[in-house]
């Protein structure tokens, strides 16, 4: 990067910083701490949900998504309105009236400290593994620009993230996140307009997406009901209505968000305006993957955009035999960019028997691109059996780096910082309010000061960062990131959010018959999971009813008195 990149990234990063620990300062109690004194506006809720949601993974993974197999993943948040109209009705006002800290604290309330502990403990397990991941996703950018290992990158940007966390709290998250979305949006726009700007003069916007949709790009809805495809529209509207519902209404990184809206109000349209604005977000940021896409057919991408394994390679014993791979690749490329301009020639002419000529000779040359790609992580591999070989995460950094302006490369890669601080910061203070409360003040010091327990909030927070990092040092061989921490959640959300909704709506049902319900349906979704049986977002569904159906037949069977009256009117 350039010296005018480095300044802009250095600025952007130490303001956004600079300014959510000055807005925070003076957080010295539980409730300025962990829900910011619930003082916050809707638009404020709704940036800081959206910037818990799509953290850097969002902005590498998906434009590196959408370049490899298209636009079918928007089909993922489908179910998110109506996930957001439920929540709305149900969980808000119950949380809100009730005063928690944590949604977790509820079910003590109606039923039991060990459901509450289970479901806690559920929480923690899958954020703790998801949040390494997205501090990992940024330590990739530094690991590239830099040209050294990830590691060192993974620990510098761990440790960025834990100090601002600690010392400001929610509010230091909240007032951050504002700003950090409101560049992102900004950014995002850039970068797509450059795209399309670099783009030849004869391939405009319209052509470009025509171009990738005839190479099999533009998939973005799919109507065929599948059980094992986890992006078509069934999929998307069921199983991701059950995930987000989970997500937003059990997860503690996205109730502690909405929970320091000033209101219900303030925090239901904060939600709502998220439902909103989500989908055509995210379809955004895959339409600037398939227009990447589109820019590699006339301009040769990189042989393998991860470009530290390859330069490894290069100094190893098998750089000859590299050589030849690049060779056949460079030569690949040429015929099939004459392949792309005769189908950019047959598009203007309208001739479509002509375009379906082009079309299968060009898909056919990208299948042989493929092939080629796969002889070279077999070499990667065999160089360093240890080496990280799925490169979707660098497609769109790859891009940036080499063909934006100065300027805007390090404002896009501050983007991508801001991203990761924002939803690694939501899920520190999730941590930590989850196990402070759930299990620090419940079993520990039931009657400690507040002081006591804001610092043990601090103390949780850098324990957890650490774990967090650990966790970020073993993610680079779990594949394409933003499909891996959703599978990671799907094994548990669908568990949790049974819990809730039991709670919610079956007020016959006590403890132990929700508590082993929870149990076997985890089961059952970690073996269906495990097998690969169904697609990851139908988990979600299975783990919701199993717990629901099986707390009904368990209550049947144990004949259990229903529920106390003052916890029914607590609920109601």
């Amino acid at each position: 990067m350039s010296s005018l990149d480095w300044a802009v990234l250095a600025i952007t990063l130490l303001g956004i910083v600079g300014y959510g620990v000055y807005k925070s300062r003076g957080t010295k109690s539980m409730d300025a701490y962990l829900l910011g004194n619930q003082s916050m506006p809707w638009y404020t809720v709704c940036l800081s949900v959206m910037a818990t949601q799509a953290s850097a993974i969002t902005f590498l993974s998906a434009p590196g998504l959408a370049y490899s197999s298209g636009m079918s993943f928007v089909q993922f948040y489908f179910g998110l309105p109506l996930a957001m109209i439920v929540l709305c009705i149900t969980f808000v006002p119950i949380f809100h009236r009730l005063k928690v800290y944590t949604a977790y604290e509820y079910l003590e309330q109606r039923f039991d400290f060990k459901t509450r502990a289970l479901t806690a403990f559920l929480f923690l397990v899958q954020r703790g593994l998801s949040t390494g991941i997205t501090i990992y996703a940024p330590a990739i950018i530094l690991s590239t620009i830099l040209n050294i290992n990830v590691t060192y990158t993974t620990l510098f940007m761990g440790g960025l993230v834990i100090f601002y966390t600690v010392f400001g709290g929610t509010k230091a998250v909240s007032y951050t996140q504002l700003l950090q979305m409101s560049i992102i949006f900004c950014g995002l726009f850039a970068a797509g307009v450059m795209v399309v700007h670099l783009l030849p003069e004869s391939v405009g916007f319209g052509k470009a997406v025509s171009i990738a949709g005839k190479m099999g790009r533009t998939n973005a809805i799919d109507f065929n009901f599948s059980w094992t495809n986890p992006y078509n529209v069934w999929s998307g509207v069921i199983g991701g209505f059950f995930l987000q519902l989970s997500y937003f209404g059990t997860d503690q990184s996205q109730v502690g968000r909405y929970l320091t809206g000033s209101s219900v109000a303030q925090s239901r349209l904060g939600l709502l305006m998220n439902g909103l604005v989500k989908i055509p977000m995210q379809f955004l940021i895959l339409l600037i993957g398939i227009l990447v896409f589109t820019f590699y057919q006339y301009n040769k991408a990189p042989l393998f955009f991860n470009s530290y394994e390859l330069q490894k390679l290069e100094k190893s014993e098998y750089k000859a035999e590299l050589a030849q791979i690049q060779l056949k690749y460079d030569q690949l490329f040429e015929k099939k960019k004459i392949e792309i301009e005769k189908l950019d020639e047959a598009l203007a002419s309208e001739n479509e028997q002509l375009v379906d000529k082009q079309r299968v000779l060009v898909k056919r040359y990208d299948e042989d691109g493929k092939a080629i790609r796969e002889e070279l992580t077999t070499l990667i591999k065999k160089n360093d059996e240890n080496a990280s070989v799925n490169d979707n995460n660098y497609v769109f950094l790859s891009f940036v780096t080499e063909y934006l302006p100065k300027g805007l490369i390090g404002l896009l890669i501050a983007i991508i910082f801001l991203a990761s601080m924002g939803s690694t910061a939501s899920a520190l203070n999730s941590l930590a309010s989850t196990t402070v409360v759930d299990i620090y003040k419940r079993l520990i010091n039931k009657q400690g000061q507040d002081h006591a327990y804001v610092n043990a909030s601090r103390w949780a927070t850098i324990g957890w960062g650490l774990v967090c990092v650990v966790m970020a040092l073993f993610t680079s061989k779990i594949g394409n990131l933003i499909e891996f921490v959703n599978i990671l959640g799907s094994f548990i959300y669908g568990t949790i959010l049974g819990v809730f909704l039991v709670a919610f709506y079956l007020k016959r049902v006590q403890s132990k018959a929700v508590f082993y319900a929870a149990i076997l349906a985890e089961a059952i979704v970690c073996f269906l999971g495990f097998k690969e049986l169904v697609a990851y977002l139908w988990l979600n569904v299975v783990g919701c009813l199993a717990v629901v159906i099986f707390s009904l037949i368990f209550q049947m069977l144990m004949g259990e008195k229903t529920v106390k009256e003052h916890i029914d009117t607590a609920t109601n």
